[in-house]
């Protein structure tokens, strides 16, 4: 079985920029998986510093209004791994889920993470590059031209471990 997690769609990021094209993706998405009955699975990203953009306590750890409505089941994780000290493991187990789509926030940590640490569990992992996003851009890394979703993508694609897709390429695949 299927499961698709969605991974860090929570205020706090998604108001650093303009993710309009990728929200839309990742609905698309979600509503492909409640269509057929298969889990979705949202992610949240809790911090203990109230500095941080997601200190537990503030708006900016809310899912976002954009897809918060198709939140029925959540986990919240302190780390980049979904896996990391969560229950992600045993409800996926309980599913009987042997394939996850991974979308959502932020591409280079928190997705990549998780689609390795669910690769490492055994995991068939399928990595909707498009229908991630990031606050990040070149200049973050000091690397002039950098694409950070391209990159990330390219990285897990040659692993030969972790399928990369397009949103077009999912539509037309699954």
């Amino acid at each position: 079985m299927k499961a698709l997690l969605v991974i860090d769609v929570q205020n706090g990021i998604v108001e650093f920029g303009d993710f309009e094209v990728e929200l839309e993706k990742m609905e698309g998405i979600i509503k492909d998986f409640k269509e057929n009955d298969d889990p979705v699975i949202f992610v949240r990203h809790l911090d203990d510093e109230k500095e941080s953009p997601l200190f537990k306590d503030s708006a900016g750890s809310e899912l976002h209004s954009s897809l918060k409505d198709y939140a029925e089941q959540v986990i919240e994780k302190q780390t980049p791994s979904s896996f990391f000290n969560t229950n992600l493991a045993s409800i996926l187990e309980e599913l009987g889920v042997d394939h996850l789509f991974i979308v959502g926030f932020n591409t280079e940590f928190c997705c990549q993470f998780t689609s390795i640490a669910a690769f490492d569990r055994g995991y068939k992992v399928t990595f909707i590059e498009d229908a991630t996003g990031t606050v990040n851009d070149d200049e973050t890394y000091e690397m002039e031209g950098l694409d950070i979703r391209d990159f990330v993508g390219t990285v897990l694609h040659w692993s030969e471990v972790i399928e990369v897709l397009d949103y077009e390429e999912y539509v037309e695949e699954y």
